[in-house]
C-alpha cells in the first residue's frame, strides 16, 4: 500500500478540501488528485466523491480515514518516543553499586534524577566492588559505582574517580577522647563497634593495625548495617571507624565527635565505572552528568 498516497488522502479527508490539503502540504492540487485516484485504484475502493464544489467521503473513505487516524497517531507516538529516548527522558537504567554509594550517595542522586526524568525506569543492585564490575562487564549493569580502595579493573572497564572521602574514628561527645588527638595504639584499646566481617572499612582498620604493628581492635559489637553501629556509638558505647560520608551530619550536629589519630589519614575513593569505548545511552549520560554536578557541589571531603 502506498503510504504517501494514504497520507495525502488523510490530509484531504481531515481538512475537507483538496485546496486546503494542498496549502498545508505545499503540493499542487492536481498532484494530490492524481495520487488519490491511483490510491483508490490500488485499493479498488472509491474513497472520495464530488459534493457540489467540494468533496465528501464515501462509506469506505470514512472507514479508511478512521484507520489512518489511528495509524498516524501511532506514528506520532513513535516519533515522540524516539525524541524522549534521544533526550534521555525515557528508557531503562541498571546500576551496580557497593554499600557506601548505594546507601549514602545514590538515594539523593537518583531522587534528583527522577525529578527530571520521571519515565526512566531504574534498578540498583548493591554488591561488593568485584561484583559490581562483574555485572558491568556482563552487560547486566549500565554503570557501576564503588567506594573504597581504588579497584584494579580490566582494560575493558574505564573508572572515573568522582572524589575521595576521609575515614574517621568517631566516639560519643562524652567520650574522654572526643575531639582529642591520640596515637593509634591508644585508639586500639577502645572497644569498637563495626559492621560484619568482610566489610571494606573493617578490613581497612585491621590492615592499618598490621601496617603500624599495633594490636588489632577488639570488636565489642557487630552489626550488619552501618546505621545500627553508629546508633550504638551515639548512645555512648565504644568507637567506630567509618567513612566521613556516613557520619559527617552527626558530627556537625554534635551527636558524634571525631578522634584524630596521629599519622593516620586514610581515604576512600568514590568512582564511577563504564565499559571502555562504549557510548552511554542518553539516559545514562544524563545520570553521569548529574552525578558529576552533584560531586562538584559536595567538594572533595
Amino acid at each position: 500500500m502506498n503510504l504517501h498516497a494514504l497520507r495525502l488522502f488523510h490530509a484531504v479527508a481531515s481538512s475537507g478540501s483538496v485546496t486546503r490539503a494542498a496549502e498545508q502540504l505545499s503540493i499542487s492540487q492536481p498532484a494530490i488528485t492524481a495520487q488519490i485516484k491511483k490510491f483508490e485504484k490500488e485499493l479498488a475502493l472509491p474513497l472520495l466523491q464530488p459534493d457540489g464544489r467540494g468533496i465528501r467521503l464515501t462509506d469506505a473513505g470514512r472507514q479508511v480515514k478512521e484507520l489512518a487516524d489511528r495509524l498516524f497517531a501511532v506514528e506520532r507516538q513513535i516519533e515522540t518516543l524516539a525524541e524522549q529516548y534521544g533526550r534521555g527522558d525515557q528508557g531503562r537504567l541498571s546500576l551496580a553499586a557497593t554499600y557506601l554509594p548505594a546507601n549514602f550517595l545514590l538515594p539523593a542522586w537518583l531522587a534528583k534524577f527522577k525529578q527530571k526524568h520521571e519515565r526512566v525506569e531504574m534498578s540498583v543492585t548493591t554488591t561488593n566492588s568485584s561484583g559490581a564490575l562483574r555485572l558491568l562487564q556482563r552487560m547486566e549493569a549500565d554503570l557501576a559505582l564503588y567506594g573504597g580502595l581504588p579497584e584494579e579493573h580490566p582494560d575493558t572497564i574505564q573508572a572515573e574517580e568522582l572524589f575521595q572521602d576521609e575515614l574517621w574514628f568517631v566516639v560519643a561527645p562524652t567520650h574522654r577522647h572526643a575531639g582529642g588527638s591520640i596515637g593509634l595504639d591508644d585508639m586500639m584499646r577502645e572497644p569498637f563497634i563495626m559492621r560484619e566481617e568482610g566489610s571494606s572499612t573493617r578490613e581497612r582498620l585491621f590492615s592499618l593495625c598490621r601496617t603500624y604493628n599495633v594490636p588489632s581492635p577488639r570488636i565489642a559489637l557487630q552489626f550488619n548495617g552501618l546505621h545500627e553501629a553508629i546508633s550504638a556509638v551515639i548512645a555512648g558505647y565504644g568507637a567506630s571507624f567509618v567513612s566521613s560520608l556516613v557520619v559527617r551530619d552527626e558530627v556537625r550536629r554534635g551527636e558524634l565527635s571525631r578522634v584524630h589519630v596521629e599519622g593516620v589519614n586514610l581515604r576512600n575513593s568514590i568512582a564511577i565505572c563504564t565499559r571502555r569505548g562504549e557510548n552511554l545511552s542518553p539516559a545514562a549520560s544524563n545520570l553521569v552528568d548529574l552525578i558529576r554536578e552533584s560531586r562538584d557541589g559536595m567538594g572533595s571531603g
